[in-house]
């Protein structure tokens, strides 16, 4: 019988009409079936200090425990002043630390990103990638997902109605696949915190 991965994922909008949760909404309708999609919330942390490093509060813990139930981690993500939301880099701050306990370390992940503007967050990206590698996360380096949102090729269900845009993430959430496959042959993921 198939494993079954599972992959955990950001959005790392908090906003209630994130395209990027609709964009993430048709990642896992376009992922192959043997993927299945966790959410790792973000919204509730509150700012990552060193204070805490001793004593986590139940948020950052509940994240810390979720990421360390997954098999990999996939970013959705918009760009905020050609960056990383602060939202998302809290949620990193937190699932690195305190030193020693960073659940990023040798965990698969991919980045990918809707914006309604041209360049499809790949400033953000570019941030957030530099992000996780000093994090030691495994990134899928290509391709390359720079979206570019159009109500005329999402539906608000993530539905996608442009048959290039289906195929592209089609293949973009198979190459992910393989990616996390090839990772975690070399690296298996540690069962404990």
């Amino acid at each position: 019988m198939a494993r079954t991965y599972v992959v955990g994922y950001f959005v790392g909008s908090l906003s209630s009409t994130s395209i990027n949760r609709i964009l993430s909404k048709a990642l896992i309708a376009l992922a192959p079936e043997d993927l299945e999609f966790v959410e790792l919330p973000i919204a509730n942390l509150p700012l990552y200090s060193p204070d805490y490093d001793a004593d986590f509060p139940p948020e950052a813990r509940a994240l810390k425990e979720a990421i360390a139930g997954v098999d990999a981690v996939l970013f959705v993500t918009p760009e905020y002043n050609r960056s990383i939301p602060g939202a998302l880099k809290n949620a990193i701050d937190w699932a690195s630390r305190p030193w020693g306990q960073n659940s990023f370390d040798h965990m698969p992940a991919a980045v990918i990103g809707a914006s309604i503007g041209a360049i499809g967050t790949a400033v953000g990206q570019q941030s957030l990638r530099a992000v996780l590698s000093f994090c030691n996360a495994r990134q899928m380096t290509s391709p390359e997902a720079y979206i570019h949102y159009s109500t005329d090729v999402f539906d608000p269900d993530g539905g996608v109605r442009n048959e290039d845009t289906a195929e592209f993430l089609t293949a973009y959430m198979q190459e992910f696949h393989d990616h996390l496959v090839r990772v975690l042959t070399v690296l298996p993921r540690a069962t404990s915190l």
